[in-house]
């Protein structure tokens, strides 16, 4: 298609072209179009288009790279699950490429925010919540038992705390109290005119 006075768009005659194809190529209703083999020789048909062998070799490394992606991912998995809106994000994996060509993973972390909380009692529930997540999984690593362990310590620590916050409490109620009954004492006036002289 073109216009007078413009140059011809070539996308237009491309499209012109193809439908004019199309047109040309329509087969009749009764009749099927020739398979995509047909034409290439029954000893190559498939060979072009198929995965390349493998050795013995090679199906045993893909089979321990898929067991392994399969134990990162349930790995991570549990420690999303466990965490309590803790994670900061989700799981990540680090590849490996396998002989077919497939990505499997072989590693993996979920970034867990450990901070404290404003409060001990505060602090107290998120050690809780890291130390469950840190060992959520059936197989902890090294790694997961070391954040475990120090949000035990938090933990420890944010006991400690609230202990002596109660303490201090009980002490000043203690003291608040011994401080009315002397007050009451020193403005009872019996207290004050009464004393004993009977022996």
């Amino acid at each position: 298609m073109e216009i007078k006075g413009l140059p011809p768009d070539p996308n237009v005659r491309i499209a012109d072209t193809r439908l004019k194809l199309l047109a040309a190529t329509r087969l009749p209703v009764n009749q099927t179009a020739p398979s995509r083999t047909d034409s290439i020789p029954a000893a190559t048909a498939h060979s072009k288009y198929a995965a390349p062998k493998l050795s013995d070799e090679e199906q045993m490394q893909i089979s321990k790279l898929k067991a392994r992606d399969t134990q990162v991912r349930q790995h991570e998995q549990a420690h999303l699950s466990a965490s309590g809106g803790l994670n900061v994000s989700g799981a990540s994996y680090t590849y490996q490429k396998g002989p077919n060509g497939v990505n499997y993973a072989v590693a993996g972390d979920v970034k867990i925010d450990v901070s404290p909380g404003r409060t001990p009692a505060e602090t107290l529930a998120r050690a809780e919540k890291i130390a469950d997540a840190a060992l959520a999984p059936a197989d902890p690593s090294p790694v997961d038992r070391s954040v475990a362990a120090s949000a035990q310590n938090m933990a420890q620590q944010a006991r400690t705390e609230l202990l002596q916050q109660e303490s201090g409490n009980i002490s000043r109620k203690a003291a608040d109290t011994s401080a009315q009954v002397s007050q009451s004492y020193d403005k009872s006036d019996t207290a004050k005119n009464n004393i004993d002289t009977y022996a």
